[in-house]
């Protein structure tokens, strides 16, 4: 039997943009919305510590947007934009509030290389926990870079610009991400607990994954 494949929807952020900036498009504010919230509230989400808090952070920032609109057609990065926005705004919320700490995202996916073996599937989740454990003892800006990149899959550029640091900065931070994972996952990895094959697939799973943010 066929498995249903289900395709998510791939949006051109900068053509909604357009669309709403200068022909007031409700239908593409709704499309931009669908496309942007959930990881928009993700990033706020590294700042503040309630979900509901982002969440509301977010809606703010689009309905300034909304608002705004007019006044917002000289944005040439969309999306970039708009991650700025949400920064600005949770640490303006930080500035008021002081009981603020950063938690991990709660819905932080990693994925590993499939498998039907249970044994191995389990030893794989096992490695995905560990391994955000790892990432959530990053430094704040080093895990913010490094989810950035991993997670949304942003150029070095996008996340300065969102960071307010330069490039370089970007690529320190994640050369250092990468130094203390792996000192923190390679026993993990080695262990003499996992079986042969599980190394293997671990092995590669790890490295692969890591190397995505070079």
């Amino acid at each position: 039997m066929l498995k249903r494949i289900h395709l998510k929807k791939i949006y051109n952020i900068q053509e909604l943009w357009l669309r709403i900036v200068e022909k007031s498009d409700e239908k593409a504010f709704e499309e931009l919305f669908y496309a942007l919230n959930s990881r928009l509230i993700k990033f706020g989400l590294f700042y503040v510590h309630q979900k509901e808090v982002a969440e509301e952070i977010v809606s703010d920032v689009f309905v300034k947007v909304w608002t705004q609109r007019q006044d917002l057609k000289h944005v040439r990065k969309a999306e970039t934009y708009l991650f700025i926005s949400v920064k600005n705004l949770a640490l303006n919320h930080i500035k008021k509030f002081s009981s603020i700490h950063i938690v991990a995202l709660e819905d932080s996916t990693l994925h590993l290389v499939d498998t039907h073996c249970p044994d191995v599937e389990m030893e794989k989740r096992e490695l995905i926990f560990k391994l955000n454990q790892a990432i959530d003892s990053l430094p704040r800006q080093c895990r913010i870079i490094f989810r950035l990149v991993k997670d949304d899959g942003m150029k070095y550029k996008d996340v300065a610009l969102i960071l307010g640091i330069s490039q370089r900065t970007v690529q320190t931070q994640l050369f250092r991400a990468m130094k203390k994972l792996n000192l923190i996952m390679l026993p993990y990895i080695k262990s003499d607990l996992l079986s042969p094959n599980t190394h293997i697939l671990l092995s590669i799973a790890f490295f692969v994954l890591l190397s995505l943010v070079f």
